[in-house]
């Protein structure tokens, strides 16, 4: 589910999220309930995960995005998560999503240096990441750090406190993403700002050392967990599971079609309220292509790929023979673009 509303747009962002439209929660939160409820009604199945993404899901009142959650058939034991920025965690909002079916929180970090989070365009402060974790661990919710490395003016030392101060915090999970430059943001529109390919190689080679020390088991290129907190959802995704999306922008994949929804709020709002599908698109794939598009999901994981399907043999260094499988080394992580390339 997509909650495309927030207080303030990262220069980096390119995803489908507005600052100004905090007038339509209520009747998109509604919308949202309303499609769930005829697709629940048209035979979808009970879920075995729930992901709330922005956005910021956190800004909107905890209660009401609730009431969208319980409309949602789950299975035993489903993980539900919800991304919210540390500034706007409080205890009423853990404590409603905890009562609501919550299991999870992720929280967007970025950053625990001022000046990096300044360069990122957050306004966060870091003091409120601790605060963050200690409710959220109060409420009996796990919880994912989420990070970002490579803006501009970071330092490779920049970095480190930021990896050394989230596992002072202990978390079951991190996700820790290389800063990418997207078309049409602010970042894309200033070079100077850019990040370094080999800075980031540094910085993720530092990564791995830190979170593999602490215990922190990489289980795919960005994300490392301790056992058992392995984003049961992300998982789905780099499966290619099947997966409904509820909200303006979200993509759905079922029985072998992907498709997404209308672009805006207002657009799915009276998409919805018309009675029509708010659906915008879609494409199917052939089977040569689907099967391609697994390899290249399934090789960012430790499980890898069939070792039939690379020449592995001259992949030196890059990949690593377990069994049947080919798992990329953690030089293989650095160059997964490159080793993809060769699969068949």
């Amino acid at each position: 589910m997509h909650v495309p509303f927030c207080a303030a747009r990262c220069d980096y962002c390119a995803f489908a999220t507005w600052t100004d439209r905090h007038h339509l929660q209520g009747a998109y939160l509604e919308a949202c309930r309303t499609d769930v409820e005829r697709h629940v009604a048209g035979g979808m199945p009970p879920a075995t995960s729930v992901f709330v993404g922005g956005g910021t899901p956190s800004l909107v009142p905890p209660r009401d995005l609730v009431a969208v959650l319980e409309a949602i058939p789950t299975r035993p034991g489903c993980e539900v998560t919800v991304e919210c920025n540390p500034d706007t965690v409080t205890p009423e909002l853990v404590e409603a999503y905890a009562a609501g079916g919550v299991t999870r929180v992720s929280l967007g970090v970025q950053s625990m240096v001022e000046h990096v989070l300044a360069a990122l365009g957050r306004s966060h402060d870091p003091a409120n990441v601790r605060r963050a974790v200690g409710l959220v661990r109060a409420a009996g919710l796990t919880f994912n750090l989420d990070l970002i490395y490579g803006a501009a003016g970071e330092t490779l030392d920049d970095w480190r406190r930021t990896l050394e101060e989230a596992l002072a915090l202990d978390p079951p999970h991190v996700s820790a993403y290389a800063l990418t430059v997207e078309p049409g943001t602010p970042l894309a529109g200033d070079p100077a700002r850019h990040p370094d390919d080999d800075d980031q190689a540094d910085k993720y080679e530092l990564t791995a050392d830190l979170l593999e020390q602490a215990g922190l088991a990489w289980y795919e290129i960005s994300n490392w967990a301790r056992p058992g907190h392995e984003c049961r959802h992300n998982r789905l995704y780099w499966s290619m599971g099947e997966y409904q999306a509820f909200g303006c922008a979200g993509h759905s994949h079922r029985a072998g079609r992907r498709f997404w929804n209308v672009r805006t709020p207002e657009r799915y709002v009276e998409a919805v309220a018309a009675g029509r599908s708010p659906e915008a698109a879609g494409e199917r794939l052939d089977a040569r292509a689907r099967r391609l598009e697994a390899l290249q999901l399934a090789l960012r994981t430790r499980e890898g790929v069939p070792a039939s399907a690379l020449p592995v043999d001259e992949l030196d260094g890059l990949v690593e023979v377990r069994g049947d499988r080919a798992v990329l080394t953690r030089r293989g992580r650095l160059l997964a673009n490159e080793v993809a390339l060769r699969l068949r």
